[in-house]
């Protein structure tokens, strides 16, 4: 029927449900609209007073509620008719009909896609290695200890070293063995610790862990200082790897910490081995001898967040990137071959936006030869 008829099978349904027993002559087959004849509105005076009573409470009230609630409670006392005060939801409706919640709603945005601030990160096409230390935990009686963290953006493969003190040299080392063993990513992110960047004592001063990487065709990106998100994934391992190997055996010595450490990281790269296997693919370590003595060439990235001026601190130099970007996001690009930095503009609500903002002539340190 509802076929010979050309409509829903719904509709068909609405027909046997209004005729039920009736004879056909009797069913009244006139439309009925679903939208009710007449809608019960508060009256305008009333809601007038409503939106008066929040301006009022907002300004007077001791507890500073004046919400819905508060404003029924207000009503109520001075219209001393508790029937006539419309509910506490209905009152919540009219602040919304009337607009007077407009400027209090947030609007909540989706996340950017993980590594967003690179495109072929963001785009899975090639893995990020995240490194930290973890300072501040103690041994009985002993000294303090100092854990190199690591793990993979996509693939979440996990490492930590801990040791007494973590220099520059040993996380050279630590960083050589973990690339040997799974391959080499296409970047590697630290924060701004000198143990990474290198000493701050002179203008152009890197150290032996951007050495290293540049001297392996691996990109170093510097996170920004004090800003949330770009070290999320490490952030979040560190704390896993303090509750559960630290804060659990806190008292062996050096040596079973890290057979303890060892026994977890193992475990933990078990568990995500699905993971770590449908991460984007690793390069293989170079067979021959790696000189990180050798004059730096490649590229390093650094994220920054601009001044009131529209300038970022680069390797010890203050550069003026754009006077219309200030107090936002760049990705500076030092190239060391071409000789320049290039600033690309970053935003969290437009992560596939980076256009370029501005390139800088970079002059190479006559220290590091040629």
């Amino acid at each position: 029927m509802a076929r010979s008829n050309r409509v829903s099978l719904a509709t068909v349904q609405l027909w046997l449900r209004r005729a039920a027993d009736k004879p056909l002559e009797q069913v009244d087959w006139s439309d009925r609209p679903s939208v009710p004849g007449h809608v019960a509105r508060t009256d305008p005076g009333l809601e007038a007073l409503i939106l008066s009573l929040r301006q009022e409470l907002k300004e007077t009230s001791v507890l500073g509620e004046y919400g819905a609630e508060a404003i029924r409670r207000e009503l109520i006392a001075r219209l001393d008719l508790a029937r006539r005060v419309p509910p506490t939801r209905t009152i919540g409706r009219i602040l919304v009909r009337r607009g007077a919640l407009d400027v209090k709603r947030r609007v909540r945005r989706a996340a950017p896609p993980q590594g967003w601030y690179l495109a072929d990160l963001a785009a899975r096409k090639v893995e990020l290695d995240s490194f930290d230390v973890v300072d501040g935990l103690y041994l009985k009686g002993g000294p303090e200890l100092q854990i190199l963290t690591g793990i993979s953006l996509h693939g979440g493969l996990p490492e930590a070293w801990p040791d007494v003190a973590m220099t520059a040299r040993k996380t050279v080392r630590a960083l050589d063995g973990h690339w040997r063993t799974f391959g080499l990513p296409a970047y590697a992110q630290f924060d701004n610790d000198t143990r990474f960047i290198g000493g701050n004592a002179w203008p152009d001063s890197i150290g032996p862990v951007i050495r290293f990487c540049l001297a392996l065709g691996v990109t170093p990106v510097f996170a920004p200082v004090r800003e949330t998100g770009f070290q999320a994934s490490i952030e979040s391992f560190n704390g896993r790897w303090q509750a559960k190997v630290w804060a659990r055996f806190w008292q062996p010595s050096l040596s079973e910490l890290q057979a303890q450490s060892a026994a977890y990281v193992g475990a933990a790269r078990g568990r995500s081995a699905v993971r770590i296997d449908a991460a984007p693919p690793r390069r293989a370590f170079p067979s021959e001898v790696i000189d990180p003595r050798q004059p730096p060439a490649g590229r390093l990235v650094f994220l920054r967040r601009t001044t009131e001026a529209a300038t970022v601190s680069i390797l010890g130099h203050r550069i003026q990137v754009d006077p219309t970007w200030p107090h936002r996001l760049v990705r500076a690009e030092l190239d060391l071959d071409a000789n320049e930095i290039r600033f690309y503009a970053l935003r969290r609500r437009e992560p596939t936006e980076q256009p370029l903002l501005a390139v800088v002539p970079y002059r190479r340190p006559a220290r590091w030869g040629l």
